[in-house]
């Protein structure tokens, strides 16, 4: 990203004229808590979005306008990380059409992946990822669920000698492919990773996230709300007292629970809902859960 602070100020003016977000002044007395990429000491906002199934829709100018509204949300809150896939259908496209539209590329995190067999095929797919996302330069590339790792790894890094790629990294969404992906990762030593993690999905404490921590890794969450079951568990309960210190909603309770974890560098929870958007980004301000508070947290849905 180049000019942050003044593209994210920008983003801050067009989502406050758009009414998506409080004024600009407003916004700029707080800031979203970040963490540091190991790899660089870039400074990273701990809360992103994920564009699995909520942007594989057309390119109508409606369409268009409601990606590019949460976008701009997320923007003026003062998140960036924006992930997405070829495997996710129409999404790559959808966030070129966003950028097109007038969204800032410059205040963007854009992570993809490379999802496919063979050195040529994976060049092909990731020309094809920036020719939709109206980019030349890819912030994060990932290899999706350890396909051909070695293969487009060695690529990956080629294209960050060249300077059209900033980042790499690996990928996996389930708990099963955890002791692979370790393997990858002393293997491979990539700067990202991205992994499943949430109050319902707890595996990658056991050996992912303290390998990460040893081995100078950032790492992405995906899945944070479990699919969607976590809030089916507390559906009709109100937050606890306690938890009123650091949340007020339970996306907040089911994130912060994440990005408090140390090695946990940004959650990407997806939504098509701009007032999810808001309260997603909010969960990035303000204290987050002590360790005696995440454990009593675990304990809290256990329990349910």
């Amino acid at each position: 990203m180049t000019n942050e602070t003044w593209t994210r100020r920008q983003a801050m003016i067009a989502a406050a004229a758009a009414g998506l977000m409080p004024a600009v002044g407003k916004a700029e007395e707080r800031a979203m808590i970040t963490r540091r990429i190991p790899s660089s000491g870039e400074n990273l906002p701990v809360l992103g979005i994920g564009t699995y199934s909520v942007f594989d829709h057309g390119s109508t100018p409606e369409a268009i306008d409601r990606s590019r509204q949460i976008v701009d949300i997320l923007l003026g809150e003062g998140g960036s990380v924006i992930d997405t896939s070829p495997m996710y259908n129409r999404a790559e496209r959808v966030v070129g059409d966003v950028i097109q539209a007038g969204s800032p590329r410059d205040a963007m995190f854009i992570a993809t992946k490379v999802w496919t067999d063979g050195k040529e095929a994976g060049i092909r797919q990731m020309n094809e990822s920036a020719r939709l996302m109206r980019t030349d330069v890819i912030d994060l590339m990932q290899v999706h669920n350890l396909r051909d790792t070695d293969v487009h790894m060695e690529t990956i890094r080629d294209w960050q000698d060249q300077g059209r790629i900033r980042y790499n990294g690996l990928t996996h969404y389930t708990a099963g492919a955890h002791a692979r992906l370790a393997t990858a990762m002393q293997k491979h030593k990539p700067e990202f990773i991205q992994i499943n993690y949430s109050l319902g999905e707890r595996e990658a404490e056991d050996r992912v996230l303290p390998l990460a921590q040893d081995l100078g890794i950032a790492v992405l969450i995906n899945r944070p709300y479990q699919s969607g079951r976590l809030f089916g568990a507390v559906a009709g309960r109100e937050l606890p007292d306690w938890a009123s210190e650091f949340a007020s909603s339970w996306g907040q309770f089911f994130l912060k629970w994440i990005i408090g974890h140390p090695a946990v560098t940004c959650a990407i929870p997806a939504t098509s809902k701009a007032h999810h958007m808001r309260d997603n980004a909010a969960a990035g301000f303000g204290r987050l859960p002590d360790q005696a508070t995440r454990r009593r947290m675990v304990e809290f849905m256990g329990n349910l």
